[in-house]
């Protein structure tokens, strides 16, 4: 025997006497709709248009670069078709876009508890990795929990927003060693990432810290302190640290026709102006990697050097649509938190294309939003979404303060 529940019901006031019932049901729905609406309306509609040209650009270029990488890891065992990796983006995209707009639902508050959880759960699984991670091409990056997860894409937006936190303390205590505590947090990281070994994303961990600690008030005579203590961290690095020494020694040396930073320019420039065509392109076919670290140069074989430079405008699009919201912003942390994610964002984005440019030495690193990955993908849209969401404005509230100019008179 079925029993039917009730409906919940709301009894409004009528102007003539009486009352009108209608279901509880209706006004949830039109809760949930106000909320959208509101989202809509204080989300920076500029910035999201602009990440989601990049998902679109990235999603043309994964299936353009599939065909090489399949047709390489292809064994004569198993056969991969030549958009295996495409339909496998597809799968980490919808997750990931599905990640990004929950995540640009958040309440700014909500977003820096889950971000610095976030953070401190990576940092965990970062020590893990040198003990329980998977070998991959001679580095230990991965963990295996049911799926390939790497903590260090994870840990990206977390740190950001964390150290942007940190810092924002000096707001209510000047006295508090902020920088320190950060750059000990900087120091673990780093000791941990070039265990692995993970050269490249140390280069990044620090330089989005040495972006925020600057932007945090940091007064000239401790800019140079910590310019030095880098450029004395790199040549260490060069001669006490094999990963470094290699990538360095390789970069200086100009590379050779078979080397795959030497393979991907020549791929880049071989499709002229206007490229090849989709899937007409050769030189893609042997070259390594092309699904990730080097889908620019795919980019510029099959769609043309002007495809290229839109999509490094489209970069620099929202690092200025950034500075442009954070222009009358007076929360420190809002401030240094959207700084750090959009420094995250671009500096990851210009080591790749100096790469494939031969501006910079090998860092196995992606292009962010446009590579195939898998944590790399969901990670980077996790960090959009909270970009979003710490962006989020009520367009009809005044600001009078505004932190950037207060910092640019100090």
């Amino acid at each position: 025997m079925s029993v039917v529940q009730p409906t919940r019901q709301v009894a409004t006031p009528l102007p003539g006497g009486g009352v009108r019932i209608a279901p509880r049901t209706n006004r949830y729905r039109r809760t949930r709709r106000s909320e959208l609406l509101i989202w809509w309306r204080e989300i920076d509609r500029v910035l999201l248009a602009l990440v989601l040209m990049l998902i679109t650009v990235g999603t043309v270029a994964v299936a353009a670069a599939s065909p090489a990488s399949a047709h390489r890891l292809s064994t004569p065992d198993k056969a991969l078709g030549d958009l295996y990796f495409f339909w496998i983006h597809l799968r980490w995209l919808t997750v990931g876009l599905l990640a990004m707009f929950v995540a640009s639902l958040l309440p700014k508050e909500t977003t820096r508890r889950l971000a610095i959880i976030l953070a401190a759960a990576m940092l965990v699984a970062l020590v893990l990795v040198p003990v329980l991670g998977n070998e991959v091409k001679g580095a230990k990056r991965w963990l295996w929990i049911g799926f390939s997860l790497q903590p260090s894409e994870f840990l990206k937006p977390g740190f950001a927003i964390a150290v942007a936190w940190i810092l924002s303390w000096r707001v209510r205590d000047p006295n508090l060693p902020v920088i320190p505590i950060t750059f000990g947090v900087m120091g673990l990281i780093a000791v941990l990432l070039m265990a692995q070994p993970d050269f490249g994303s140390t280069v990044l961990f620090g330089g989005v810290w040495f972006v925020l600690v600057l932007l945090s008030g940091l007064s000239l005579n401790r800019i140079g302190v910590y310019g030095a203590v880098g450029v004395v961290g790199v040549v260490l690095a060069y001669f006490f640290y094999p990963n470094a020494t290699h990538r360095i020694d390789a970069f200086l040396s100009g590379g050779s026709e078979f080397d795959q930073v030497d393979l991907a320019m020549r791929t880049l420039v071989s499709g002229g102006w206007s490229g090849t065509g989709l899937w007409l392109g050769s030189r893609k076919m042997a070259l390594p990697e092309a699904h990730t670290d080097y889908i620019f140069s795919v980019i510029g074989e099959e769609f043309g050097l002007i495809a290229c430079a839109v999509i490094v405008l489209l970069y620099c699009a929202i690092v200025i649509r950034v500075m442009l919201r954070l222009a009358d912003e007076e929360d420190l942390f809002t401030v240094l938190a959207a700084a750090g994610l959009t420094a995250q964002l671009a500096g990851q984005a210009f080591i790749n294309i100096l790469v494939n440019l031969q501006l910079f030495p090998s860092k196995g690193m992606t292009l962010p939003l446009i590579s195939y990955g898998g944590s790399s993908t969901i990670a980077l849209l996790l960090g959009a979404g909270f970009l979003l969401a710490i962006t989020r404005r009520n367009p009809y509230l005044s600001r009078e303060t505004p932190v950037l100019r207060e910092l640019v008179r100090t």
